[in-house]
């Protein structure tokens, strides 16, 4: 299969906008599905239920639920960005190097009430490796590779606001990342990050669709930016099956992910996802496999 190129990003973006803009003015003014009863599941939560969307795609947490989420991913970046002097060696210059990362993370998410949930996610264990642009010609050795904890964060998410037929949900929260690995320049958090967001969600007879914005701030540079911005939508297929597809953006690195997920019983879920670089700076492509549990 052709991976997508880097070449034409813009239009890619538009393509895909386009699209979900279309589908949103066709569903301007939707009505429930044919033969829905009184009290009923409103058919704007059919593709979700009514769970507080966390931070994983497509993955929502209710009222008394724990959620697990055990995964794998791997990055690979022909185009990642560095500064030697960055990494510890001389030269102040940019540079374009490849890289490849493998990180096996855990996540967990437990709802409190039907509005407020908290999240924790860690890559427990990540395998980094930079290998040298051919013009660099610092003193920055041809291979660095670095391994152990990676990123840490917990989340603490708010639904202020319910969904109705013609009003969208919406999600506050607020994202903490632990700056516990200050001596690894490739892996892990070096400075405490602070960054808040809001979610909005509405249900629409052909799907649901989500957009979120982010703000952060470092205590490293001290200073108060927009960060991350994406589009996500959602499809339930079946009672086992549900794709969902989201834009992400931040800065100037825009991606596109696809996911599948398929019920294996009641509790267990399985989800498949890929993440294609629109960008030049965007990693050329990160897959994702893993098993969530609920409890």
């Amino acid at each position: 299969m052709k991976l997508l190129k880097k070449e034409t990003p813009l239009e890619r973006t538009r393509l895909f906008l386009a699209a979900l803009l279309l589908g949103a003015v066709l569903a301007a003014n939707p009505q429930p599905a044919s033969g829905q009863q009184a009290g009923a599941t409103p058919y704007y939560l059919y593709d979700r239920g009514d769970g507080i969307p966390t931070s994983l795609l497509g993955t929502y947490v209710r009222k008394n639920e724990l959620l697990f989420y055990s995964f794998y991913e791997y990055t690979r970046d022909s185009t990642s960005e560095y500064k030697p002097s960055e990494l510890g060696f001389s030269g102040n210059q940019d540079f374009f190097g490849k890289r490849e990362d493998h990180e096996f993370l855990l996540f967990f998410a437990y709802g409190f009430t039907d509005s407020l949930a908290v999240e924790f996610e860690s890559a427990v264990y990540t395998v980094a490796t930079l290998k040298k642009a051919s013009n660099d010609s610092s003193n920055m050795p041809n291979r660095l590779r670095e391994d152990g904890l990676g990123d840490t964060e917990a989340q603490i998410r708010w639904r202020w606001m319910q969904e109705t037929n013609y009003l969208p949900e919406g999600v506050f929260f607020f994202k903490t990342v632990f700056p516990l690995q200050e001596n690894k320049k490739l892996i892990g958090t070096q400075e405490w990050e602070l960054s808040p967001g809001l979610v909005f969600t509405k249900g629409f007879p052909f799907g649901t669709l989500a957009g979120r914005f982010s703000f952060l701030y470092t205590t490293g540079e001290q200073n108060f930016e927009f960060s991350e911005y994406g589009v996500e939508y959602i499809k339930r297929l079946s009672p086992n099956w549900r794709v969902a597809l989201a834009f992400e953006g931040e800065q100037d690195e825009q991606a596109i992910i696809g996911e599948v997920q398929y019920a294996l019983s009641k509790n267990v879920m399985l989800k498949v996802n890929c993440g294609f670089g629109l960008t030049k700076k965007a990693p050329d492509f990160a897959p994702e496999i893993g098993i969530l549990f609920s409890f």
